[in-house]
């Protein structure tokens, strides 16, 4: 199945084909400044599958980390698309926000639970871990 999103401004569209390898909710800090204060939700996809269709996003990362996160956005509106992340080679770790169509989103897992707060809530029956789960 393919996929289709942009950015709020619509500078930036992309499509991308399945797989989904994860759809999840990140609770950690650095996802809750990114996000505005909330757990970030985001999809897991092949890099390989994802493509940009219009504008070129802009970047970021930290260069006070030895292994930053690499930040892509829309340099006109701020929207922040996706992330490439050392510990998942390959992948990139897509908000869910930005697609045409994320009705279907369901959360297999809640992640970093330890930095949770009173006001995030996790569905009933999804899994949830301190951090990441083991391989």
């Amino acid at each position: 199945m393919s996929h289709t999103g942009r950015c709020y401004c619509g500078e930036i569209e992309y499509e991308f084909d399945d797989p989904i390898h994860a759809q999840l909710l990140c609770h950690c800090r650095e996802c809750r400044y990114l996000s505005g204060g909330s757990s970030n939700t985001s999809i897991v996809i092949s890099e390989d599958k994802f493509r940009i269709t219009k504008g070129t996003p802009g970047t970021f990362k930290r260069d006070d980390i030895e292994k930053p996160r690499i930040r892509h956005f829309c340099c006109k509106c701020g929207t922040h698309i996706f992330v490439k992340s050392p510990p998942r080679p390959g992948m990139l770790v897509l908000k869910i926000g930005t697609l045409d169509d994320h009705s279907w989103f369901k959360p297999s897992s809640a992640i970093y639970c330890i930095d949770q707060q009173p006001f995030h809530l996790i569905p009933d029956n999804i899994p949830s871990f301190k951090k990441t789960p083991s391989s």
